[in-house]
């Protein structure tokens, strides 16, 4: 059971690689539904597993953030479309390009940062991070669309690599 909620992160973090590859206009949202699914099953196969996962801990770690970064562009991306999809242009981005920019590097940070306060139990570590994403972003959040999509972003990812590592802290129990 522990190899297979194993397996289902890997394919999270392959799943997530190869829609991140693809870009954000061109993946359809119903992808995101696809790995938050396949996340789901790893974390019911991880909590209905009663093995010892000793040598597996470390794998287990290394899955759950590789799915926390890599999955979670398509997810925040999908959820801040359903959020507002008036916002969303007809080539599937956001119609006006230059507000947040980088925001999908800048999540990929955000979600390996959260997950390792998360994995470490730093509650200080993770506001440190939101604080800073805060602060870097101070001047671009006086337009409402900005301050939206931030928010909205920011929970999306950080739900989401919080759930991928709720799978990992459920493999190591």
């Amino acid at each position: 059971m522990t190899v297979a909620a194993l397996v289902l992160l890997a394919l999270v973090a392959a799943g997530g690689l190869v829609l991140t590859a693809r870009g954000e206009r061109v993946r359809p949202t119903w992808t995101a539904v696809l790995l938050t699914g396949l996340l789901a099953a790893a974390a019911v196969v991880a909590w209905a597993a009663d093995e010892s996962t000793d040598g597996l801990s470390s794998g287990a770690t290394v899955a759950a953030v590789l799915a926390a970064v890599l999955g979670g562009g398509p997810v925040a991306t999908a959820v801040l479309r359903a959020a507002d999809p008036a916002a969303v242009g007809v080539t599937g981005g956001p119609q006006d390009p230059t507000i947040l920019r980088g925001g999908a590097w800048i999540g990929a940070l955000e979600r390996a940062a959260v997950a390792g306060a998360l994995l470490v139990g730093s509650v200080e570590g993770l506001a440190v991070v939101l604080a800073v994403k805060g602060l870097g972003r101070f001047a671009e959040l006086r337009a409402p669309a900005a301050a939206e999509r931030f928010i909205v972003g920011t929970l999306a990812s950080g739900l989401w690599a919080a759930a991928c590592v709720g799978v990992a802290l459920l493999l190591r129990a």
